[in-house]
């Protein structure tokens, strides 16, 4: 499975966004590190299950703790750059 991001992406970010399930959001993790993680669930206390690649990333499972709400720091609205490709091969004719 390719990782949803890659190196150079630029996401739009807003900051005053509800979050939820599925969504991709600004999170601090517990070592104060500010990283780009998939929201999974809410947990009881209010806080976020955040998950990300199983091979290479790291989520709550192995942090040991979600994300308290006060640490989702905004909510990824778009990736503006590359741009994102439409599916089903559509291409520019070269003329």
């Amino acid at each position: 499975m390719l990782p949803t991001l890659r190196p150079g992406d630029r996401l739009l970010v807003r900051y005053d966004a509800l979050p939820a399930p599925g969504r991709l959001a600004v999170v601090r993790l517990p070592d104060g590190v500010v990283a780009i993680k998939r929201l999974d669930r809410v947990e009881s206390d209010g806080g976020w299950f955040v998950s990300d690649n199983a091979l290479e990333g790291v989520s709550s499972e192995r942090y040991g703790r979600g994300s308290r709400p006060d640490e989702v720091l905004g909510v990824v609205v778009a990736r503006v750059w590359p741009r994102p490709r439409p599916r089903g091969g559509l291409r520019r004719r070269v003329v």
